[in-house]
């Protein structure tokens, strides 16, 4: 199996593979050769995969996976960090990947209540000015 993970700025892991542990929305879940060909959302997690020599990890800020008919796993995320210790990805990566995530969300939240309030000022001004008001 080959195993391609990409951000949009770099090609992170591009590998000959033996299997593949991936977490969605649903759980954890392993790949090996022959897999059916999908397609699943994943959840900001650690994906790890073996090779002859070893197992490795990356941290992934959530992202897309398919696994085409070849078994070729290829994912496409935001932000992934490889590294060798498991502890270290676990604890440092994947909390500054949830603050990220969190922070977003919030910005996404003010951004949202500030566009309807401007929604909310113009279909005002817009009212006044068809009730006979000067359009100003």
């Amino acid at each position: 199996m080959r195993l391609k993970i990409n951000t949009p700025l770099a090609v992170v892991v591009d590998e000959d593979i033996d299997s593949l542990r991936a977490e969605d929305a649903t759980g954890g879940f392993g790949i090996l050769p022959g897999h059916a060909p999908f397609v699943t959302s994943l959840a900001i997690s650690i994906v790890s995969w073996r090779t002859a020599s070893a197992e490795h990890f990356c941290a992934l800020r959530g992202g897309v996976m398919t696994v085409g008919d070849a078994s070729d796993i290829k994912i496409a995320t935001r932000e992934a960090v490889t590294g060798e210790h498991l502890s270290t990805l676990d604890s440092d990566v994947l909390a500054r990947f949830q603050a990220d995530a969190d922070s977003e969300r919030v910005e996404h939240i003010e951004t949202m209540r500030l566009q309807f309030n401007a929604i909310r000022h113009m279909v005002s001004r817009l009212k006044s000015g068809a009730d006979g008001g000067a359009f100003r």
